[in-house]
């Protein structure tokens, strides 16, 4: 997966030219933070199958369930930092190259690097907090977990008596409509489209870059393996991220 000087350099010229680009984050940006990847072979969803959201609502034991997994899981996510590509990344909405940051990632590590909440639309929610689903408190994981493992489950919310959840979109939720517009804007207006990390085979959100190109957008596709949409693609490069992007931009 060795990636020629060549290719590198016309990602830099890319980006270069650009003067507004959006960056499309997958799951392959955060595994070399150590993050795993849910969809690919051995990867979460793999070895435990998704609770839908509608078991979730309807089955105290099913989020009993749910909140056990999510906290085994914070013990790689918690202690997950930002990683070259991600630093990559955040000196480009420093420097007013990309105007906003796209992911369908729910580990808050973009932020973690420093770029701010509003410059990145989380279109699967977020992982590192959790929100009553009536009146959208919001509750910090530390003290859910606490009472969890004093009485095997979350408590309802203080305020309603809502169902508390973690922030992330489920199987079976609705996509967030703001977020899902918040992305169809920027892909409208960038004049490059770059999807990093992403297979882009999961819709709606693999459409953005779609739009994006038709839009008259140059598209760039950095992944590690092939993606359906390489054919419609200005740039493909399959390498690593984190080197690739920084070597793209010069960050270490």
């Amino acid at each position: 997966m060795a990636l020629a000087a060549g290719e590198s350099a016309r990602l830099a010229g890319l980006l270069k030219e650009c003067r507004r680009a959006v960056v499309f984050t997958g799951a392959g940006i955060s595994t070399e933070s150590g993050i795993p990847d849910f969809r690919s072979p051995g990867g979460l969803w793999t070895k435990n199958k998704p609770i839908d959201f509608q078991d979730f609502l309807a089955s105290a034991e099913t989020r009993r369930e749910a909140w056990r997994r999510k906290f085994t899981m914070d013990e790689v996510i918690v202690p997950a930092e930002p990683n070259r590509g991600h630093r990559a990344v955040e000196k480009l909405v420093r420097d007013g190259k990309v105007a906003s940051v796209v992911t369908q990632n729910v580990d808050g590590l973009h932020q973690a690097s420093g770029i701010p909440d509003d410059r990145v639309v989380e279109l699967h929610g977020n992982t590192t907090y959790a929100k009553c689903l009536d009146c959208a408190m919001r509750y910090e994981l530390a003290p859910l977990r606490a009472y969890f493992e004093r009485h095997c489950e979350v408590h309802d919310c203080e305020a309603c008596g809502g169902i508390i959840k973690t922030a992330t979109i489920s199987f079976g939720q609705a996509m967030p409509e703001e977020e899902m517009r918040l992305a169809e804007l920027e892909s409208l207006a960038c004049d490059l489209f770059l999807a990093v990390g992403t297979s882009l085979v999961v819709y709606p959100a693999a459409g953005f870059p779609v739009l994006a190109k038709r839009n008259g957008a140059r598209l760039a596709i950095l992944n590690r393996e092939s993606t359906p949409l390489d054919g419609h693609a200005d740039l493909v490069l399959n390498a690593e991220i984190g080197p690739t992007l920084g070597d793209a931009v010069n960050v270490n």
